[in-house]
């Protein structure tokens, strides 16, 4: 079965882990796998890193690269 455009665009724009590309869940606060994550800093250290990235994010600390982009398009 042949994809249709949109679907393609979709994949290509899936979040990926930036280590190993492996897939990353969308609603992800980090841009790797928890598996290289906890290879690169150990796992203390990588649920840190999440725990704290995640706090960021729900007090609205997090700055991401497409609110940016809207910044500055306004």
């Amino acid at each position: 079965m042949k994809k249709n455009f949109l679907d393609d665009k979709k994949e290509r724009m899936a979040k990926k882990c930036i280590y190993c590309g492996e897939h990353v869940p969308e609603e992800s606060v980090i841009d790797f796998c928890e598996r290289c994550g906890k290879s690169v800093w150990g796992e203390k250290m990588f649920n840190t890193i999440v725990s704290n990235m995640e706090k960021a994010r729900e007090k609205g600390d997090l700055c991401y690269p497409k609110t940016i982009a809207k910044k500055q398009d306004e």
